[in-house]
């Protein structure tokens, strides 16, 4: 195989300096909204204050000495994934759980 000249290599181009500031910019203006969102009411998350249940995921709201399960994935599947709720789910529950208490 025939060896190239250093002429024939590749040059690294450098970014314009608009697009470099407008990127920036950007990440700026989602980092603010991202600071938006998180001013909220916080809510303190205990995980596995007693010993798990083995090959399921429970989710259990306490709220002022009342529990309100969110997810159980006791009683579901085989497949294992059934057992697992996926984020939206929780998220619903969770919205309407606080709604409703």
């Amino acid at each position: 195989m025939a060896t190239r000249g250093k002429s024939a290599r590749g040059r690294k181009r450098k970014p314009d300096a608009d697009l470099e500031a407008a990127a920036v910019e950007e990440k700026k203006e989602k980092l603010e909204d991202e600071e938006d969102e998180g001013k909220g009411q916080r809510l303190r998350v205990l995980l596995n204050p007693q010993k798990p249940r083995r090959n399921s995921f429970e989710i259990t709201l306490v709220e002022e000495g009342n529990e309100i399960v969110l997810w159980t994935g006791i009683k579901k599947g085989p497949p294992r994934k059934l057992k697992f709720p996926e984020p939206s789910e929780v998220v619903s529950a969770l919205t309407e759980a606080l709604k409703s208490g």
